[in-house]
């Protein structure tokens, strides 16, 4: 084949360090899944949506083919700590965890995917981000070792 085509859709979820509620700030959440996106965007992905709450983000994005997953992943932790820092420098302590899960999604997905991630503040209302992470990882088949799931 001439060509290299990719169609990897990815719903990727990663806490702040400690799930420490970093991101209270609304309006600044706003701006930093903006943020996100355009990250994915300068890379050759396609940002669908990304939403969260104050200690974590969700994302679901076309995954770029130049790039892996661990490789996406790092720019957007490095570069949105950085942003983040420098927007807001009460946030000179902010750090993301080190880890992260990363879900394939169907195209038939995408909008049960975009609703879930809009819908976050109303899930977290009920559900902590630890009964959250273990259900996906459930759902998705994801082998897991609790004791190092969480810092």
């Amino acid at each position: 084949m001439p060509q290299s085509l990719a169609n990897l859709l990815v719903h990727l979820v990663f806490s702040t360090a400690n799930r420490t509620p970093f991101l209270r700030d609304g309006a600044l959440r706003s701006q930093l899944h903006a943020y996100l996106g355009g990250v994915i965007k300068n890379h050759g992905g396609n940002p669908i949506i990304a939403g969260g709450v104050s200690d974590h983000v969700h994302m679901l994005y076309k995954q770029p083919k130049t790039m892996t997953v661990p490789d996406m992943v790092r720019e957007l932790k490095r570069s949105s700590s950085l942003w983040l820092e420098k927007r807001e420098p009460s946030l000179r302590d902010f750090a993301w965890q080190g880890g992260y899960g990363a879900f394939s999604v169907g195209q038939t997905e995408i909008d049960v995917v975009r609703k879930y991630i809009e819908k976050q503040e109303e899930h977290h209302k009920t559900r902590t981000f630890q009964e959250e992470y273990l259900a996906f990882l459930r759902k998705y088949g994801v082998e897991y070792d609790e004791r190092f799931l969480w810092e």
